[in-house]
């Protein structure tokens, strides 16, 4: 003899909860107990039935005054007619809506919903000026448009499309398997409800033709190499009234002669002479906008490197700009005339340290 259960227990609802909610607290289980989702699992696959045996009480206004006046519930059998839909109020095809793609919940719409276009993708090459100081450049799309002939329909001027004689425009395929009846998209119509019998000469049926779509973008000052400008709604139009999808624009950024991109920054590689680096100068040196002058330290050592703050390229989003890094190089001549030969060997003479007498030093302790 099964055990004794009590349905509004099974369920978790109080027993004057209303329809709405008994079918809510149904439905939140079936979803998490369903045998699809828990292969293998008898412990819920058992929980399972209890739950459609409880609903099958409490949907039933009938059964449930029943229940109510004094009845009994016996959660321990199972009835495979429930899964057939008779007493569930169709909260089983909301379960079954859920678990595959919600094909189910299409059937009988008539009318294809809209679907939104893809996003597509392109290319643009900039110079590394236009990338500093941002710039308008042309942009040619190629993509697929509703046909102007037969306004994307797909038929011959003049006719309509016909309504499909495998799913009779419910768009939709229903197959029985065992206990569960699974819908899918019509395979003849796509799920689109109809079937083009006369179709437009110009797109062949599909109602849709290619075209070249002509833009003017606007580049943002500071962008990079492999940034992504975002066009909203110039991708592919969407099907059937839906919206177009978006546009992305990726910068080939050139390299500059002088400048190397470091993040937000910018480096460049400025030439001194001995004397300057020895005695310090003042030197000039190149920006984005012109040129400006820095100061050279007495002693400076190769590879020094001094900044120049909110000098760099624009940072996207506005906020400021980064900064210019000069590595400072010393530049020792490849040749020397007799008299600038003469002046090393007097500076020789004079300057007799050793500059690695310590390193040799500390490798023999």
């Amino acid at each position: 003899m099964p055990a004794v259960k009590d349905p509004y227990a099974i369920l978790g609802v109080e027993k004057k909860a209303s329809e709405e909610e008994i079918k809510k607290a149904y439905r939140k289980l079936a979803r998490q107990y369903h045998p699809d989702k828990n292969p293998g699992d008898s412990s819920a696959e058992e929980r399972f039935k209890q739950i459609q045996q409880a609903y099958s009480v409490l949907s039933d206004p009938k059964k449930r005054r029943e229940y109510d006046a004094g009845g009994i519930f016996s959660g321990g059998g199972f009835d495979p007619g429930a899964f057939r839909g008779g007493n569930f109020g169709g909260g089983l095809g909301d379960i079954i809506s859920d678990l595959f793609g919600n094909a189910a919940g299409r059937a009988g719409a008539g009318t294809p919903r809209a679907e939104r276009g893809r996003d597509l993708e392109t290319e643009v090459h900039i110079a590394f000026d236009q990338a500093m100081e941002g710039a308008q450049v042309p942009v040619s799309v190629p993509l697929s448009a509703p046909c102007k002939t037969c306004r994307g329909t797909g038929a011959k001027p003049g006719t309509v499309p016909q309504v499909c004689s495998l799913c009779q425009g419910r768009g939709v395929e229903s197959e029985s398997q065992g206990l569960f009846s699974i819908s899918q998209p019509c395979g003849k119509c796509g799920g689109t409800g109809t079937e083009i019998t006369d179709p437009c000469s110009t797109c062949k049926g599909s109602g849709q033709t290619r075209q070249v779509k002509r833009y003017k973008v606007n580049i943002p000052a500071g962008v990079r190499d492999g940034s992504r400008v975002r066009l909203a709604g110039k991708g592919e139009p969407g099907a059937r009234g839906g919206p177009g999808g978006d546009l992305y624009v990726i910068t080939r950024v050139a390299e500059s002669p002088l400048f190397k991109r470091r993040g937000d920054n910018l480096e460049v590689e400025v030439p001194v002479t001995i004397p300057e680096a020895v005695r310090g100068a003042t030197i000039e040196v190149p920006t984005l906008n012109g040129s400006k002058r820095i100061r050279v330290t007495p002693g400076t050592q190769h590879g020094t490197v001094q900044r120049l703050r909110g000098e760099g390229p624009a940072r996207l989003g506005g906020r400021g700009r980064g900064d210019i890094h000069y590595r400072l190089v010393i530049d020792v001549p490849r040749s020397l005339s007799r008299e600038q030969r003469e002046v090393v060997d007097e500076l020789a003479a004079v300057m007799d340290e050793n500059p690695r007498e310590r390193m040799l030093k500390g490798r023999g302790s």
